[in-house]
């Protein structure tokens, strides 16, 4: 076992004209984490293989320039709402909210998306590295103001990263808004245990521990039906080939080019159960035994396998990013839930504390026969 330790050192200077730092966290498990107070953005991520070698297994770019070019939120806090919101509506104690909808399915439907045209993934954060012992981080502090991207109320945050000895990557949320609003936060870091220029997770083993998702539109808005994965490709829960269903002809999965789809965690609350950390899911790669376990108090997991990562970007070292080059395990509230009063509900009141943990926890297992 290492010591932990943690460096800090500049990270560019965003297209707003805000200068932002990397803080490298050198993990006592052997675990390397890179982050940057833009956005909370994984920039690398570096975890052994089965033989020990290690490597970079988070899609990113080496600047904030790759991030301000465009790109699918790769390894960003989402905020103030992640997912969709349909149309870009939503009416809260009688009163309509209007939020910035971008097109952003295939049938060209608008909706607000990861907290508009500026979410906080794309601000500077105020941020305290620090050294617990065997723990390393960073506490990201941020305050969005009242009526930001068309959301009520001024809302405080912080956002603590925590790398543990156990090499586990735990993610704590707060937020404290003044006036009731809508809050779902996640993190939207995309994996490839083969590595970023290692091709398609389409070989990874995905396990989800989900009996139920809800369907979209063509829009990728929950249409508020809860549908079980049985007889279905959205039947994770024996653990299955991310590719080994992906290209079926099925409408759901034609909507988002594959997956990109919430699932209901059969021990989260949405799901009946009581509360606390639950497993939302597996990660493996067969080939180099590279593998992860998620954890959450949330209530459900939105699986995105990046369909749509086949534009001309180019990533770390002048990496190309292919199509499916990455898979977002992202823990949240269902989307849309502002519009679907049936569901958990994601309005914080005025004074109250939102509070929700997510854990990724790295370990490397055995040769599969999958």
């Amino acid at each position: 076992m290492g010591k932990a330790s943690v460096e800090v050192v500049d990270f560019g200077v965003t297209k707003y004209g805000e200068k932002a730092k990397k803080y490298i966290l050198n993990g006592a498990g052997g675990v390397v984490l890179e982050v940057s107070d833009y956005g909370g953005k994984v920039v690398r991520l570096f975890t052994p293989d089965r033989s020990g070698a290690m490597k970079d297994v988070v899609v990113g770019f080496d600047d904030p320039s790759g991030w301000d070019s465009g790109d699918p939120y790769w390894g960003c806090i989402i905020g103030r709402y992640g997912n969709r919101i349909a149309n870009g509506v939503f009416t809260m104690d009688g009163k309509e909210y209007k939020l910035p909808a971008l097109n952003n399915a295939p049938a060209g439907i608008g909706c607000n998306l990861h907290g508009g045209k500026r979410g906080w993934d794309a601000y500077v954060w105020d941020a305290e590295p620090f050294v617990d012992g065997d723990d390393v981080g960073v506490v990201f502090t941020h305050t969005s103001p009242d009526g930001d991207e068309g959301f009520p109320g001024e809302v405080k945050v912080k956002v603590t990263y925590t790398l543990t000895a156990g090499n586990v990557w735990r993610v704590d949320y707060e937020a404290v808004p003044d006036k009731k609003t809508p809050i779902n936060m996640t993190q939207h870091v995309y994996f490839n245990f083969k590595g970023e220029s290692g091709g398609t997770i389409e070989d990874h083993i995905l396990t989800i521990d989900s009996s139920k998702v809800t369907p979209v539109d063509p829009g990728q808005i929950p249409t508020g039906e809860i549908a079980p994965v049985e007889g279905t490709p959205f039947d994770f829960r024996k653990g299955m080939r991310i590719g080994e269903r992906i290209n079926e002809k099925n409408e759901q999965l034609e909507y988002g080019r594959g997956y990109d789809h919430n699932w209901i965690l059969d021990k989260g609350v949405m799901a009946g159960g009581a509360g606390g950390l639950v497993r939302a899911g597996k990660l493996v790669c067969p080939l180099n035994g590279r593998a992860l376990e998620v954890w959450t108090t949330e209530p459900c997991l939105q699986v995105y396998t990046s369909n749509w990562s086949d534009w001309n970007q180019t990533a770390k070292g002048g990496e190309h990013l292919s199509f499916r080059c990455g898979i977002a395990l992202e823990t949240q509230h269902a989307p849309d839930s502002p519009n679907k009063p049936q569901w958990p509900t994601t309005f914080v009141e005025a004074g109250a504390t939102y509070r929700t943990t997510t854990e990724f926890r790295f370990f490397t297992e055995g040769p599969s026969d999958k």
